[in-house]
């Protein structure tokens, strides 16, 4: 590692960091006590120190009850934004905790908590202490995992919270993610605490083998000596953030020349199908998904069902399949007879019953029930 890569962050680097933050009425910052976090603590303070006005600063600590150091570090952030000028709020996460998939469990919990005191103290953007390191393992993560390139773009500098909480987001919320100090090394961070004298906390689940990230972090080292560093995933992630906002721009064009008219809530989608299925394969897929999402109520779309249905349709039209094809998925029905690709709202499914080991539809239940009170 380079001296360059260890420097402290500047004052002067701590300004563009957070360049177009200071007509903000507020800011909630995400401080947890590690060193990233406490990293955003020190240096938003004193970019905030430096102006003559600009937003007011909240530190918020998410305590997850996972542990029983949380409560103590939660103190020591809050002492350390005291002498910094900065309020502190501690909020926990109180409830029973899930025995699996604890790590996203946390993770929806925190973001979900965040945004309850970004709305209390009048702030839109709610800023974290994302990293180059966490740029590069998210990558990673995702690559494991066969994302397409929408994943391997990585995390966005800034990214609306109802994209994170899903279904539990509040409507009409603006509440934002930004992540200022995306483009810096963890590295950078930890000498900047170290030459401010200000002591931080590890987490010991970062390096729990039970959890992926923890064990991609693990690999990181042997894949930099390799030549894939971080710096190295961080750049396959802006460039496919790059190739990302092409191709969306290509599936508006095409949503717009295809719909036989605008899309509208609940309404139909109507596109050509001769001129659909022309489309480069990356294109119509997303356009297919844009309009199963538009309709569907059951959640996001999972990219490995939408590339079936697809190619469903596909094999169907070359084949020349005669009639109409319908198929279902993710709440929309998808139709496609001659001319004409119709994506709309799926009819809501008979909720099942069981008798015996055999499902029965509850319209056909309550019937049999019915017959034998007769």
């Amino acid at each position: 590692m380079s001296a360059a890569e260890a420097a402290p962050v500047t004052a002067a680097e701590a300004k563009t960091l957070f360049a177009g933050l200071s007509s903000a009425p507020a800011l909630v910052l995400a401080v947890s006590g590690g060193p990233d976090s406490t990293a955003l603590l020190v240096l938003a303070a004193r970019w905030r120190a430096a102006l003559k006005q600009g937003p007011r600063l909240t530190a918020v600590t998410v305590d997850h009850g996972l542990r029983p150091e949380a409560a103590r570090e939660a103190q020591a952030v809050k002492r350390l934004a005291g002498r910094l000028g900065v309020q502190h709020r501690t909020v926990r996460w109180s409830g029973r905790k899930p025995s699996t998939g604890l790590q996203e469990a946390a993770r929806a919990a925190r973001y979900r908590l965040l945004a309850q005191a970004a709305r209390r103290a009048g702030a839109t953007p709610i800023l974290t202490g994302h990293t180059l390191d966490d740029q590069a393992e998210t990558v990673l993560l995702r690559l494991a995992r066969g994302s397409g390139l929408a994943g391997l773009a990585g995390m966005a500098r800034t990214t609306p919270l109802d994209e994170i909480l899903g279904d539990e987001a509040v409507e009409g919320d603006r509440l934002v993610i930004v992540r200022p100090l995306l483009d810096l090394s963890k590295a950078r961070l930890i000498a900047t605490l170290k030459a401010a004298g200000v002591a931080f906390v590890e987490d010991p689940s970062n390096r729990d083998p039970r959890f992926t990230r923890a064990r991609l972090r693990d690999l990181m080292p042997a894949l930099a000596g390799e030549g894939l560093d971080a710096n190295r995933l961080a750049l396959l992630a802006s460039r496919a953030r790059r190739a990302e906002a092409t191709i969306e721009l290509a599936v508006s064009a095409a949503a717009a020349v295809l719909s036989a008219e605008a899309w509208s809530e609940g309404r139909p989608i109507m596109l050509d199908a001769e001129r659909f299925f022309r489309l480069p394969d990356e294109v119509a897929l997303r356009l297919l998904g844009r309009a199963v999402g538009h309709l569907g109520d059951e959640g996001p779309v999972r990219l490995g069902r939408l590339e079936a249905l697809y190619e469903m349709l596909g094999t169907a039209r070359t084949g020349g399949s005669p009639g109409r094809m319908r198929r279902t998925l993710a709440g929309a029905l998808v139709t496609v007879a001659g001319d004409c690709l119709v994506v709309e709202r799926a009819p809501p499914r008979a909720a099942t019953t069981r008798r015996g080991g055999k499902a029965l539809t509850t319209r056909r239940y309550r019937k049999e029930n019915r017959a034998k009170s007769r």
